[in-house]
Protein backbone atom coordinates (compact mmCIF):
# COMPACT_ATOMS: atom_id res chain seq x y z
CA UNK A 1 0.00 0.00 0.00
CA UNK A 2 0.93 3.28 -0.69
CA UNK A 3 0.05 6.13 2.15
CA UNK A 4 -1.31 9.63 0.40
CA UNK A 5 0.45 11.23 3.50
CA UNK A 6 2.77 9.48 6.26
CA UNK A 7 3.61 12.25 9.36
CA UNK A 8 6.03 12.03 11.38
CA UNK A 9 5.33 13.20 15.27
CA UNK A 10 1.98 12.78 16.89
CA UNK A 11 2.31 16.09 18.84
CA UNK A 12 0.28 18.94 17.92
CA UNK A 13 1.49 20.01 14.58
CA UNK A 14 1.49 15.99 13.89
CA UNK A 15 -2.09 14.63 14.93
CA UNK A 16 -3.81 17.97 13.93
CA UNK A 17 -2.35 17.58 10.54
CA UNK A 18 -2.82 13.93 10.22
CA UNK A 19 -6.95 14.14 11.51
CA UNK A 20 -7.20 17.26 8.81
CA UNK A 21 -5.83 15.18 6.04
CA UNK A 22 -7.66 12.32 6.94
CA UNK A 23 -10.97 14.30 7.68
CA UNK A 24 -10.36 15.31 3.47
CA UNK A 25 -9.86 11.56 2.50
CA UNK A 26 -6.34 11.10 2.00
CA UNK A 27 -4.90 7.75 3.01
CA UNK A 28 -3.09 8.95 6.31
CA UNK A 29 -0.35 6.98 8.48
CA UNK A 30 0.70 8.64 11.50
CA UNK A 31 4.40 7.38 13.28
CA UNK A 32 5.14 8.45 16.93
CA UNK A 33 7.43 7.30 19.00
CA UNK A 34 6.31 7.69 22.54
CA UNK A 35 3.12 9.17 23.03
CA UNK A 36 -0.08 10.53 21.41
CA UNK A 37 -0.13 14.51 22.38
CA UNK A 38 3.38 15.30 22.42
CA UNK A 39 5.30 17.32 24.87
CA UNK A 40 2.83 19.68 24.77
CA UNK A 41 -0.40 17.55 25.78
CA UNK A 42 1.96 15.10 27.72
CA UNK A 43 4.78 17.19 29.53
CA UNK A 44 4.29 20.97 28.64
CA UNK A 45 1.38 22.74 28.36
CA UNK A 46 -1.52 20.78 29.85
CA UNK A 47 0.20 19.56 32.73
CA UNK A 48 1.68 23.02 33.65
CA UNK A 49 -1.76 24.81 33.32
CA UNK A 50 -3.07 21.65 35.70
CA UNK A 51 -1.01 22.10 38.30
CA UNK A 52 -1.10 25.89 37.77
CA UNK A 53 -4.57 26.11 38.26
CA UNK A 54 -4.57 24.23 41.52
CA UNK A 55 -1.79 26.79 42.62
CA UNK A 56 -4.30 29.58 42.07
CA UNK A 57 -6.92 28.36 43.57
CA UNK A 58 -4.93 27.73 46.76
CA UNK A 59 -3.54 31.58 46.49
CA UNK A 60 -7.36 32.48 46.15
CA UNK A 61 -8.27 30.79 49.10
CA UNK A 62 -4.92 32.39 51.22
CA UNK A 63 -5.39 35.79 50.08
CA UNK A 64 -9.49 35.65 50.34
CA UNK A 65 -9.75 37.92 53.43
CA UNK A 66 -8.87 40.53 51.15
CA UNK A 67 -12.33 40.44 49.56
CA UNK A 68 -14.30 39.38 52.77
CA UNK A 69 -13.91 35.60 52.80
CA UNK A 70 -12.72 33.80 55.84
CA UNK A 71 -10.66 30.39 55.42
CA UNK A 72 -9.48 27.75 57.95
CA UNK A 73 -7.76 24.45 57.86
CA UNK A 74 -7.09 24.37 54.16
CA UNK A 75 -3.97 23.21 53.15
CA UNK A 76 -2.43 21.74 49.61
CA UNK A 77 -2.08 18.26 48.69
CA UNK A 78 0.71 18.21 46.01
CA UNK A 79 -0.44 14.17 45.35
CA UNK A 80 -3.83 14.90 44.49
CA UNK A 81 -2.64 17.31 41.82
CA UNK A 82 -0.72 15.22 40.25
CA UNK A 83 -3.49 12.53 40.12
CA UNK A 84 -5.46 15.10 38.99
CA UNK A 85 -3.25 16.45 35.95
CA UNK A 86 -2.55 12.50 35.29
CA UNK A 87 -6.34 12.25 34.61
CA UNK A 88 -6.91 15.46 32.53
CA UNK A 89 -3.61 14.32 29.91
CA UNK A 90 -5.63 10.65 29.72
CA UNK A 91 -8.54 12.50 29.33
CA UNK A 92 -7.12 14.48 26.33
CA UNK A 93 -4.62 12.24 24.97
CA UNK A 94 -7.77 9.39 24.40
CA UNK A 95 -9.38 12.68 22.36
CA UNK A 96 -6.67 12.72 20.43
CA UNK A 97 -6.88 9.18 19.52
CA UNK A 98 -10.84 9.01 19.23
CA UNK A 99 -10.38 12.35 16.75
CA UNK A 100 -7.50 10.33 14.80
CA UNK A 101 -9.49 6.93 14.29
CA UNK A 102 -12.83 8.45 13.39
CA UNK A 103 -10.73 10.30 10.64
CA UNK A 104 -9.80 7.04 9.61
CA UNK A 105 -5.99 7.79 10.62
CA UNK A 106 -3.55 4.74 11.13
CA UNK A 107 -1.40 4.79 14.04
CA UNK A 108 2.24 3.26 14.15
CA UNK A 109 4.08 3.37 17.36
CA UNK A 110 8.06 3.83 16.90
CA UNK A 111 10.71 5.68 15.50
CA UNK A 112 10.08 6.79 12.00
CA UNK A 113 13.21 7.21 9.68
CA UNK A 114 12.68 8.56 6.10
CA UNK A 115 15.17 5.85 4.12
CA UNK A 116 16.36 6.77 0.82
CA UNK A 117 14.26 5.56 -1.98
CA UNK A 118 14.91 5.24 -5.89
CA UNK A 119 11.39 5.32 -6.36
CA UNK A 120 8.98 8.07 -7.35
CA UNK A 121 7.64 7.51 -3.36
CA UNK A 122 8.95 8.54 -0.17
CA UNK A 123 10.26 5.18 2.00
CA UNK A 124 9.71 5.49 5.81
CA UNK A 125 11.56 3.07 8.00
CA UNK A 126 9.71 1.83 11.61
CA UNK A 127 11.61 -0.79 12.72
CA UNK A 128 12.06 -3.60 10.50
CA UNK A 129 9.08 -2.40 8.56
CA UNK A 130 8.65 -0.14 5.17
CA UNK A 131 6.03 2.14 4.59
CA UNK A 132 5.59 4.18 1.16
CA UNK A 133 4.05 7.63 0.83
CA UNK A 134 3.23 10.34 -1.82
CA UNK A 135 4.17 13.13 0.94
CA UNK A 136 5.97 13.20 3.90
CA UNK A 137 4.85 15.85 6.88
CA UNK A 138 7.58 16.31 9.60
CA UNK A 139 6.40 17.25 13.12
CA UNK A 140 9.29 15.29 15.31
CA UNK A 141 8.79 18.35 17.65
CA UNK A 142 11.41 19.80 19.90
CA UNK A 143 13.66 18.53 22.59
CA UNK A 144 15.38 19.98 25.85
CA UNK A 145 18.77 21.91 25.47
CA UNK A 146 21.41 20.40 27.04
CA UNK A 147 24.64 22.69 27.62
CA UNK A 148 28.14 21.79 27.72
CA UNK A 149 28.58 22.82 32.08
CA UNK A 150 30.23 20.32 34.04
CA UNK A 151 28.19 18.35 36.51
CA UNK A 152 25.27 18.60 33.99
CA UNK A 153 24.98 14.89 32.83
CA UNK A 154 25.77 13.30 36.45
CA UNK A 155 23.12 15.63 38.31
CA UNK A 156 20.54 14.59 35.39
CA UNK A 157 21.79 10.74 35.77
CA UNK A 158 21.15 11.02 39.83
CA UNK A 159 17.99 12.61 39.12
CA UNK A 160 19.03 15.61 40.86
CA UNK A 161 18.38 17.66 37.81
CA UNK A 162 15.48 18.08 35.99
CA UNK A 163 13.57 18.51 32.53
CA UNK A 164 10.19 19.56 31.99
CA UNK A 165 9.80 16.04 31.19
CA UNK A 166 10.23 15.09 35.01
CA UNK A 167 9.72 17.70 36.92
CA UNK A 168 5.53 17.12 36.04
CA UNK A 169 6.20 13.56 38.18
CA UNK A 170 7.69 15.10 41.02
CA UNK A 171 6.58 13.21 43.90
CA UNK A 172 6.87 15.50 46.84
CA UNK A 173 7.59 19.42 46.35
CA UNK A 174 10.91 20.24 47.17
CA UNK A 175 11.91 22.12 50.21
CA UNK A 176 14.14 24.51 47.79
CA UNK A 177 14.25 24.55 43.85
CA UNK A 178 16.56 25.97 41.64
CA UNK A 179 15.10 26.93 38.31
CA UNK A 180 17.88 27.48 35.31
CA UNK A 181 16.61 29.68 32.91
CA UNK A 182 13.57 32.44 33.48
CA UNK A 183 11.36 32.16 30.43
CA UNK A 184 8.18 30.86 30.46
CA UNK A 185 8.29 27.17 31.65
CA UNK A 186 10.72 28.34 34.00
CA UNK A 187 8.35 31.23 35.29
CA UNK A 188 5.41 29.12 35.74
CA UNK A 189 7.29 26.38 37.49
CA UNK A 190 8.14 28.86 39.27
CA UNK A 191 4.96 30.45 40.34
CA UNK A 192 3.72 26.86 40.90
CA UNK A 193 6.10 25.71 43.53
CA UNK A 194 6.60 28.92 45.21
CA UNK A 195 2.52 28.39 46.16
CA UNK A 196 3.17 24.81 47.06
CA UNK A 197 5.93 25.79 49.59
CA UNK A 198 8.98 25.44 48.58
CA UNK A 199 11.67 28.03 48.39
CA UNK A 200 12.70 28.99 44.65
CA UNK A 201 15.41 30.68 43.07
CA UNK A 202 15.83 31.32 39.11
CA UNK A 203 19.06 31.95 37.92
CA UNK A 204 18.56 33.76 34.17
CA UNK A 205 21.81 35.08 31.74
CA UNK A 206 19.90 37.97 30.80
CA UNK A 207 19.24 41.36 32.83
CA UNK A 208 15.55 40.45 32.96
CA UNK A 209 12.87 37.66 33.05
CA UNK A 210 10.39 36.62 30.69
CA UNK A 211 12.63 36.50 27.46
CA UNK A 212 10.76 38.92 24.32
CA UNK A 213 8.16 39.88 26.87
CA UNK A 214 7.18 43.54 26.35
CA UNK A 215 10.16 45.36 29.12
CA UNK A 216 8.20 47.30 31.15
CA UNK A 217 5.06 44.14 31.48
CA UNK A 218 8.82 41.49 32.47
CA UNK A 219 9.57 43.89 35.45
CA UNK A 220 6.30 43.88 37.26
CA UNK A 221 5.97 40.44 36.65
CA UNK A 222 9.62 40.16 38.37
CA UNK A 223 8.43 43.09 41.18
CA UNK A 224 5.31 40.50 41.78
CA UNK A 225 7.25 37.47 42.14
CA UNK A 226 10.11 38.94 44.33
CA UNK A 227 7.24 39.74 46.86
CA UNK A 228 6.07 36.39 46.93
CA UNK A 229 9.51 34.97 47.66
CA UNK A 230 11.13 34.29 44.66
CA UNK A 231 14.75 35.27 44.46
CA UNK A 232 15.91 36.08 41.29
CA UNK A 233 19.75 35.98 40.10
CA UNK A 234 19.80 38.19 36.72
CA UNK A 235 22.86 39.01 34.27
CA UNK A 236 23.79 35.27 35.69
CA UNK A 237 25.86 32.61 34.05
CA UNK A 238 26.33 28.81 35.29
CA UNK A 239 29.46 27.66 35.69
CA UNK A 240 29.17 24.09 36.76
CA UNK A 241 26.72 21.86 39.04
CA UNK A 242 27.72 20.11 41.60
CA UNK A 243 26.13 17.26 43.50
CA UNK A 244 23.14 19.52 45.11
CA UNK A 245 24.20 23.01 44.46
CA UNK A 246 24.76 25.44 41.15
CA UNK A 247 28.00 27.39 40.68
CA UNK A 248 27.10 30.52 39.02
CA UNK A 249 28.93 33.96 37.77
CA UNK A 250 27.10 37.54 38.68
CA UNK A 251 29.38 40.40 37.23
CA UNK A 252 32.84 38.74 37.49
CA UNK A 253 31.86 37.19 41.00
CA UNK A 254 31.09 33.19 41.41
CA UNK A 255 28.64 32.31 43.88
CA UNK A 256 27.32 28.53 45.03
CA UNK A 257 23.33 28.02 46.15
CA UNK A 258 21.97 24.67 46.97
CA UNK A 259 19.18 23.24 46.04
CA UNK A 260 16.96 20.05 46.73
CA UNK A 261 16.00 20.03 43.18
CA UNK A 262 17.75 21.99 40.11
CA UNK A 263 14.97 22.09 36.94
CA UNK A 264 17.15 22.97 33.54
CA UNK A 265 14.80 25.06 31.57
CA UNK A 266 17.11 27.22 29.06
CA UNK A 267 14.58 26.30 25.69
CA UNK A 268 14.39 23.53 23.28
CA UNK A 269 16.07 22.51 20.07
CA UNK A 270 14.28 21.14 16.64
CA UNK A 271 14.44 17.16 16.81
CA UNK A 272 16.13 16.53 13.75
CA UNK A 273 18.44 13.87 14.99
CA UNK A 274 18.23 10.23 13.31
CA UNK A 275 14.94 10.98 11.56
CA UNK A 276 16.96 10.53 7.60
CA UNK A 277 17.07 13.85 6.86
CA UNK A 278 20.58 14.50 5.16
CA UNK A 279 20.41 11.03 3.51
CA UNK A 280 17.62 12.57 1.44
CA UNK A 281 18.85 16.07 1.31
CA UNK A 282 16.52 18.07 3.10
CA UNK A 283 18.12 21.74 3.78
CA UNK A 284 18.90 22.32 7.34
CA UNK A 285 19.72 25.58 8.93
CA UNK A 286 20.80 26.03 12.80
CA UNK A 287 19.64 22.87 13.47
CA UNK A 288 16.00 23.11 12.07
CA UNK A 289 14.52 22.58 8.93
CA UNK A 290 13.89 25.52 6.46
CA UNK A 291 10.85 25.47 5.36
CA UNK A 292 8.56 28.45 2.95
CA UNK A 293 5.27 30.73 3.51
CA UNK A 294 3.91 27.28 2.52
CA UNK A 295 5.21 25.28 4.90
CA UNK A 296 7.07 23.31 2.28
CA UNK A 297 11.05 22.14 2.55
CA UNK A 298 12.98 22.16 -0.39
CA UNK A 299 12.50 18.58 -1.51
CA UNK A 300 8.59 18.24 -3.61
CA UNK A 301 6.19 16.92 -1.52
CA UNK A 302 7.96 16.97 2.12
CA UNK A 303 6.72 19.67 4.12
CA UNK A 304 7.68 20.26 8.33
CA UNK A 305 5.43 22.04 11.23
CA UNK A 306 5.57 22.63 14.45
CA UNK A 307 8.60 22.98 16.72
CA UNK A 308 10.63 21.35 14.25
CA UNK A 309 10.86 24.26 11.69
CA UNK A 310 12.09 26.67 14.51
CA UNK A 311 9.84 28.99 13.31
CA UNK A 312 7.43 30.26 16.05
CA UNK A 313 8.35 26.96 18.83
CA UNK A 314 4.67 26.96 20.16
CA UNK A 315 1.77 24.68 20.13
CA UNK A 316 -0.69 26.91 18.25
CA UNK A 317 1.85 27.74 15.87
CA UNK A 318 1.86 24.00 15.26
CA UNK A 319 -1.66 23.86 14.53
CA UNK A 320 -1.73 26.69 11.99
CA UNK A 321 1.14 25.38 10.49
CA UNK A 322 -0.36 21.88 10.27
CA UNK A 323 -3.43 23.43 8.52
CA UNK A 324 -1.04 25.00 5.94
CA UNK A 325 0.58 22.22 4.98
CA UNK A 326 -2.45 20.14 4.68
CA UNK A 327 -4.18 22.47 2.93
CA UNK A 328 -1.65 23.50 0.23
CA UNK A 329 -1.22 19.13 -0.46
CA UNK A 330 -5.14 19.64 -1.05
CA UNK A 331 -4.25 22.36 -4.28
CA UNK A 332 -4.69 25.29 -2.24
CA UNK A 333 -2.23 28.27 -2.03
CA UNK A 334 -2.41 28.81 2.23
CA UNK A 335 0.31 30.93 3.73
CA UNK A 336 1.65 30.53 7.15
CA UNK A 337 1.87 34.38 9.04
CA UNK A 338 3.65 35.15 11.93
CA UNK A 339 3.06 38.59 12.59
CA UNK A 340 0.02 37.87 15.02
CA UNK A 341 0.82 35.07 17.11
CA UNK A 342 -0.16 35.27 20.83
CA UNK A 343 2.38 34.39 23.53
CA UNK A 344 1.46 33.55 27.03
CA UNK A 345 3.01 33.34 30.35
CA UNK A 346 0.33 31.44 32.73
CA UNK A 347 1.70 32.93 36.37
CA UNK A 348 -0.31 34.75 38.37
CA UNK A 349 -0.39 37.29 37.30
CA UNK A 350 -0.74 36.52 33.78
CA UNK A 351 1.17 37.72 30.85
CA UNK A 352 -0.30 37.73 27.22
CA UNK A 353 1.35 39.35 24.60
CA UNK A 354 1.12 39.72 20.43
CA UNK A 355 2.76 41.38 17.80
CA UNK A 356 5.84 44.04 18.18
CA UNK A 357 7.41 44.95 21.38
CA UNK A 358 8.79 48.77 21.91
CA UNK A 359 12.13 47.02 21.84
CA UNK A 360 11.38 44.88 18.50
CA UNK A 361 9.60 47.96 16.58
CA UNK A 362 12.75 50.08 17.32
CA UNK A 363 15.10 47.35 16.16
CA UNK A 364 13.26 47.02 12.98
CA UNK A 365 13.14 51.02 12.31
CA UNK A 366 9.54 50.98 12.66
CA UNK A 367 7.81 54.47 13.34
CA UNK A 368 5.54 54.11 15.92
CA UNK A 369 3.02 55.41 19.18
CA UNK A 370 2.68 54.02 22.27
CA UNK A 371 -0.35 54.20 24.46
CA UNK A 372 -0.16 52.36 27.70
CA UNK A 373 -3.11 52.42 30.38
CA UNK A 374 -3.11 50.68 33.96
CA UNK A 375 -5.31 47.50 34.18
CA UNK A 376 -7.47 48.99 37.12
CA UNK A 377 -9.34 51.38 34.17
CA UNK A 378 -11.75 47.89 33.83
CA UNK A 379 -14.27 47.88 36.15
CA UNK A 380 -14.20 43.60 36.00
CA UNK A 381 -10.30 43.85 36.55
CA UNK A 382 -10.52 46.08 39.44
CA UNK A 383 -13.97 44.17 41.13
CA UNK A 384 -11.43 40.63 40.86
CA UNK A 385 -8.25 41.86 41.80
CA UNK A 386 -7.48 43.76 44.60
CA UNK A 387 -3.75 45.32 44.73
CA UNK A 388 -3.72 44.38 41.29
CA UNK A 389 -0.78 46.33 39.31
CA UNK A 390 -1.55 44.81 35.66
CA UNK A 391 -1.12 47.15 32.69
CA UNK A 392 -2.14 47.29 29.08
CA UNK A 393 0.31 48.74 26.53
CA UNK A 394 -0.59 49.13 22.62
CA UNK A 395 1.56 49.91 20.28
CA UNK A 396 0.05 51.53 16.56
CA UNK A 397 2.39 52.24 13.50
CA UNK A 398 2.17 56.12 13.12
CA UNK A 399 2.11 56.32 9.32
CA UNK A 400 -0.94 53.62 8.78
CA UNK A 401 -2.26 53.95 12.45
CA UNK A 402 -2.81 50.05 12.40
CA UNK A 403 -2.22 48.24 15.34
CA UNK A 404 0.66 46.26 15.41
CA UNK A 405 1.35 45.43 19.36
CA UNK A 406 -1.22 44.50 22.34
CA UNK A 407 0.31 43.46 25.79
CA UNK A 408 -0.81 42.70 28.80
CA UNK A 409 -0.42 41.78 32.79
CA UNK A 410 -3.04 41.26 34.67
CA UNK A 411 -5.31 38.01 35.12
CA UNK A 412 -7.86 37.01 32.15
CA UNK A 413 -5.22 38.22 30.13
CA UNK A 414 -4.87 34.45 28.19
CA UNK A 415 -8.19 35.09 27.34
CA UNK A 416 -8.38 38.74 26.02
CA UNK A 417 -5.30 38.39 23.39
CA UNK A 418 -6.77 36.59 20.48
CA UNK A 419 -8.98 39.51 20.09
CA UNK A 420 -5.64 41.74 19.35
CA UNK A 421 -4.42 39.36 17.29
CA UNK A 422 -7.38 39.24 15.29
CA UNK A 423 -6.90 43.19 15.17
CA UNK A 424 -3.48 42.56 14.09
CA UNK A 425 -3.73 40.00 11.91
CA UNK A 426 -6.35 42.39 9.55
CA UNK A 427 -4.79 45.19 10.09
CA UNK A 428 -7.32 46.99 11.79
CA UNK A 429 -6.55 50.69 12.23
CA UNK A 430 -7.26 52.89 15.65
CA UNK A 431 -10.32 54.26 14.01
CA UNK A 432 -12.08 51.18 13.24
CA UNK A 433 -11.24 49.19 16.77
CA UNK A 434 -12.88 52.58 18.30
CA UNK A 435 -16.39 51.40 16.48
CA UNK A 436 -15.98 47.66 18.37
CA UNK A 437 -18.21 47.44 21.10
CA UNK A 438 -16.89 45.17 24.07
CA UNK A 439 -19.16 43.69 26.78
CA UNK A 440 -19.11 45.43 29.73
CA UNK A 441 -18.15 44.63 32.30
CA UNK A 442 -15.00 42.34 30.77
CA UNK A 443 -11.23 42.91 31.10
CA UNK A 444 -11.11 43.17 27.59
CA UNK A 445 -12.42 46.41 27.40
CA UNK A 446 -8.74 47.79 28.61
CA UNK A 447 -7.79 47.76 25.00
CA UNK A 448 -10.89 49.75 23.81
CA UNK A 449 -9.25 52.35 26.68
CA UNK A 450 -6.07 51.95 26.15
CA UNK A 451 -7.07 52.59 21.95
CA UNK A 452 -8.97 56.02 23.44
CA UNK A 453 -5.41 56.91 25.18
CA UNK A 454 -4.17 57.60 21.28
Amino acid sequence: MVYDLIVLGGGPAGYLGAARAGREGLQTLLVEKKYIGGVCLNEGCIPSKTLLYSAKIYDSIRLAEKYGVSARDFSFNHQVVLERKNKVVKTLTAGVRSQLQKNNVAIIEGFGEIAPNNAANYQIKVANDFFQTKRVLIATGSAPIFPEIPGLSDGIAKGHILTNREIFDLQTVPPSLIIIGGGAVGLEMASYFNSAGSNVTVIEMLDHIAGNTDREISAILLKNYQKRGVDFKLNSRIIEFGQDSVVYETDGQKNRISGDKILLSIGRRPVIDGIGLEKIGIRLEQGRIVVDQNCRTNLPGIYAAGDVNGLSMLAHSAYREAEVCINNIMGGNDIMRYDAIPSIIYTNPEVASVGETEESARQKGLDFETAKISMRFSGRYLAENEGGDGICKIIVDKQSRRLIGTHLIGNNSSEVIYGAGMMIENEMKVNEIKKIVFPHPTVAEIIREAIFEL
